[in-house]
């Protein structure tokens, strides 16, 4: 094993072209001046571990972004939450670049010849680092907060920069193989989609030419509420947060944006497969998923089941866009009130039929994710700690990171 030495962000960002900046005042950038469509506002739920997430971004016009010019974000910035999920953090790329960050955030700047921005990333991705976050943030508080003081005494393990590279391009494999898989699966769900707007939406379903329809509707399809057609089960045990970890054998789903909260070792709550299918419902938040594989439940997610020889993939895609969040409130009696048309049960098996097989392949696609995530996080740790010594490899960058250009790597913003 390899000790590194240890630098400090305050060391590293002690010159004028590095910084660390706060978000804008309120006062700066107000909710009235959001807009429907401009330049992307990143605030504290855009922060994931390493990327931003895309779900309930808000938007400023162009004449907005130019007046808060100090907060626009360049490729190789990390931006951190202020509150709440301080252990967070989004590494700026190409596609987020020109974004500005939100009044709740806090950016870093570096340029050094020391360290290489996606081993950075990297780093504040590891456990250690994170514990140590969460427990620096939240001493002597009820909410965990971060400042310009706590992240300048963050110390940082600084193998070569070569050393850093052949780190970053390790890691960025698993990375690549994980986005490239999600793409598939967002694929297979669009396809899933379209199948379901053509056939339920458009009524261009199989056979449509020999039905009768009144006021475009079929006549023998059935008006009612979803609440005639879902039959609601039990939570069973609630997880929460810490009763969890990274990696396990079962999955506990929660309502956030999130493919999960965490994991455990032990017996499941619920038992779903490919042919018995569960749906769960975020009753704050709406968030509807398909489930196929055993996991457990964190707290204001309702699993259900159809009834009535409904088939479950129609069910799910039938229901999952009737209601969306308004509000923080509970939603699951809006949802079952709503109205639904239900047609005939042989069509609605030709449709389960097809779009299950599509749910079969986003099941392997996930599989694979989560491989692939497991052997990343194991990789993790023991490269940044010098356990796994990567001077005599030759590592060859992946395709995320073809395109940056081979002249001095150490510096941040390329």
């Amino acid at each position: 094993m390899i000790k590194w030495p240890f630098i400090t962000i305050n060391e590293l960002i002690e010159n004028e072209e590095a910084n660390l900046q706060t978000g804008p005042f309120g006062t700066q950038l107000k909710a009235s001046e959001y807009v429907t469509r401009g330049i992307p506002v990143i605030n504290v739920r855009n922060i994931g571990y390493g990327k931003i997430r895309n779900e309930k971004l808000e938007f400023i016009d162009e004449q907005k972004a130019a007046n808060l010019s100090v907060h626009n974000l360049k490729k190789g910035d990390i931006v951190f939450g202020r509150k709440g999920a301080v252990d967070r953090h989004a590494l700026i790329d190409e596609k987020t670049e020109g974004w500005v960050q939100g009044s709740d955030c806090l950016r870093l700047r570096v340029k050094s010849k020391q360290v290489y921005n996606k081993y950075l990333s990297n780093y504040f991705a590891t456990s250690g680092h994170k514990y140590w976050m969460e427990a620096l943030c939240s001493f002597g508080a009820t909410m965990s907060f971060l400042n310009q003081d706590i992240v300048k005494r963050i110390k940082v393990p600084l193998p070569p920069i070569e050393n850093q590279k052949k780190i970053a391009a390790t890691l960025s494999t698993y990375d690549d193989l994980i986005e490239n898989n999600k793409r598939r699966i967002a694929l297979l769900e669009k396809m899933a989609e379209e199948i379901y707007r053509e056939w339920f939406v458009r009524m261009r379903f199989p056979g449509h030419k020999k039905v009768k329809f009144y006021k475009g509707l079929p006549t023998d399809w059935i008006k009612t509420n979803a609440k005639s057609i879902v039959d609601r089960k039990p939570f069973g045990k609630i997880y929460r947060e810490k009763d969890l970890h990274d990696d396990g054998n079962i999955v506990v789903v929660d309502q956030s944006r999130s493919d999960q909260l965490g994991f455990y070792d032990g017996d499941p709550q619920h038992i779903a497969t490919s042919d018995n299918p569960i749906i769960l419902f975020g009753d704050h938040t709406c968030k509807m998923v398909l489930m196929t594989k055993p996991f457990s439940l964190a707290e204001n997610m309702i699993p259900f089941l159809p009834k009535n020889k409904i088939p479950p993939f129609f069910l799910y895609h039938l229901i999952k866009d009737l209601t969306n969040t308004s509000e923080y409130k509970r939603h699951w009696t809006e949802l079952t009130n709503k109205d639904v048309l239900i047609p005939y049960e042989r069509l609605q098996k030709r449709f389960d039929a097809i779009v299950k097989i599509n749910h079969k392949k986003i099941e392997v696609l996930n599989e694979s994710i989560v491989h692939a995530s497991r052997a990343r996080n194991m990789l993790l740790g023991r490269l940044i700690s010098g356990k796994l010594p990567v001077d005599s490899l030759d590592i060859q960058h992946p395709p995320s990171m073809q395109n940056e250009k081979d002249v001095d790597h150490a510096q941040l913003h390329l």
